[in-house]
């Protein structure tokens, strides 16, 4: 597969952050992957973690960077639920004033923020990547993925929250022509702060 024969993704901004045990646990689920991607090496450097895409066309050289996905890796502390009866009526002076302390663990996220070029790298089955960052998002409680993409001639809008699709659309509006652009623009040639 060629990456002419793809989709594009031009626009993409994402604030999707999910355990990074939940992502593990998706990629070794064996996922439906998107024609051209035969799988989905996970790799972990430091605090970053990359997805890279395996391409199923075997005329593909290894050293061709394909498409990945990059996210950041942070330990956060996630507490239990409190019990709503825990607090519930008078305090008597013969109880301990200490309150219990809620049990909590450090659990490590995988964050995939930021724009097209900071969580979507590389050009060859960049747009197949877009679409296993999409069953991602799915899966991810907190967090927005939205994109403008094109397959064929059909532009699309993405708009995926906390987990769910929501409705999206392109709005195409007339921005400034070129030569309003360079009438707005500083003329450094007749400028009067300047001398020769």
């Amino acid at each position: 597969m060629s990456a002419e024969n793809s989709g594009q993704v031009f626009r993409l901004h994402s604030t999707l952050e999910l355990p990074l045990e939940d992502v593990r646990e998706f990629l070794s689920s064996d996922p439906e992957l998107p024609d051209g991607i035969e799988s989905v090496d996970i790799t972990r450097r430091n605090n970053t973690l990359i997805l890279k895409a395996i391409s199923a066309d075997k005329s593909v050289s290894k050293y061709t960077p394909t498409a990945q996905l990059k996210a950041s890796v942070t330990e956060n502390r996630v507490y239990e639920e409190e019990p709503e009866d825990q607090h519930r009526g008078p305090r008597w002076g013969d109880e301990e004033d200490e309150e219990e302390e809620i049990p909590s663990e450090l659990v490590e996220f995988a964050a995939f923020k930021g724009d097209r070029e900071t969580v979507l790298q590389n050009s060859l089955l960049q747009y197949e990547m877009f679409l296993v960052l999409c069953a991602i998002a799915r899966e991810a409680e907190k967090g927005t993925l939205t994109a403008i993409t094109a397959r064929d001639t059909d532009l699309d809008a993405t708009r995926i929250v906390d987990g769910e699709d929501r409705p999206a659309s392109i709005e195409v509006v007339e921005g400034r022509s070129e030569g309003q652009a360079a009438n707005s623009g500083v003329n450094w040639r007749d400028n009067k702060f300047i001398s020769d």
